[in-house]
């Protein structure tokens, strides 16, 4: 079984690779992708099984012990996409490292579990703009500080955040230059002058999102500030948001620093980077209802994607109602 299972795991390489180089995808898809295969090849090894012997009763069952041991139906969703994915290839492209060619995709018509409908959690406008308020006034507060320049950097941080609608991986891919030009290959950059932000987003996609001008004069200060921290030669290369070793900021520590900053704002929720995109989201739809805009916005590949900020819309005006309506709480 040894054997095989080197086959099947042989099999996983070359997908994994395909998928790499053909289709481009992410490290971080890339690293998902490996581990829901990788399940499948656990089960591989414990039915004894080679790839061209996996039927839907097999993958039914797996999927079964998944959802019984406690993984989500966001989870098995993903892991079953993958899967189905995999066995497509392996029928099309047919590797000459299986003992037999897939004749049925065994996953194609099985389905996850229904997941609860979740609503994105997102701030209203008032703690929004008191995050905005404390990020700005610890750049004040911090003026005879050496560390000033963290200070002004998560001001930006939170403004271009709450501004555009940013992923985080969107935020960290910007790159700046003294010239403030940008390249092809760069993942993100700043068009100062038209007061926009282009970056690379999910699917390989590019998209060009406005910043508002609160979110421009944070950035401008920024840039001021990155300036004098990037050595003379790093200037053409160097990524806009950078650590204290003029390094490209890892995810852990903006959300570290949201975090904290929210909690010294005396904000009674846990806040990370999304709530900010979710907050955008919902606020450019309370205000416009222009449910295609801030699909574009946010780079959604479906509509879909977007529609379920429209639930958050009917809450706040459901809530605005129970607040405003003198009858509205009648028989309650």
């Amino acid at each position: 079984m040894e054997e095989t299972t080197s086959r099947e795991l042989l099999a996983v390489d070359q997908f994994i690779e395909e998928l790499r180089v053909v289709r481009q995808l992410s490290p971080h898809t890339l690293k998902a992708y490996r581990q829901d295969l990788k399940t499948l090849c656990v089960f591989l090894l414990e039915m004894q099984l080679s790839l061209h012997q996996v039927k839907v009763i097999h993958t039914r069952s797996w999927v079964s012990k998944l959802h019984a041991s406690g993984s989500s139906p966001k989870s098995l969703s993903r892991l079953l996409s993958a899967w189905r994915t995999f066995f497509d290839w392996l029928a099309t492209s047919k590797p000459a490292i299986l003992l037999e060619q897939i004749k049925v995709n065994p996953v194609q018509d099985l389905r996850a579990p229904r997941k609860a409908k979740s609503l994105p959690k997102a701030l209203t406008v008032e703690y929004a703009l008191v995050l905005m308020e404390k990020a700005q006034q610890e750049v004040l507060a911090h003026q005879s500080h050496d560390e000033q320049w963290a200070y002004i950097r998560d001001h930006a941080l939170v403004e271009l955040f709450y501004s555009s609608g940013l992923r985080l991986s969107e935020i960290l891919g910007i790159d700046c230059s003294i010239t403030r030009g940008h390249s092809k290959e760069a993942l993100g950059w700043i068009a100062w002058d038209s007061q926009e932000v282009h970056v690379f987003g999910k699917g390989g996609k590019r998209r060009i999102v406005p910043i508002g001008s609160a979110a421009c004069k944070a950035l401008q200060t920024w840039f001021n500030c990155w300036e004098q921290l990037v050595r003379k030669e790093d200037l053409l290369e160097a990524p806009l948001f950078i650590n204290h070793k003029v390094q490209r900021l890892s995810p852990r520590t903006v959300q570290d620093r949201i975090k904290n900053l929210a909690i010294r704002a005396g904000l009674p929720i846990h806040v990370h980077p999304h709530m900010l995109r979710h907050s955008f989201a919902s606020h450019v739809l309370q205000s416009s209802h222009d449910l295609r805009a801030v699909q574009e916005m946010l780079g959604h590949a479906s509509i879909g994607s977007t529609q379920i900020y429209t639930a958050l819309d009917f809450q706040h005006l459901a809530q605005a109602y129970d607040l405003a309506h003198p009858r509205a709480k009648v028989n309650k």
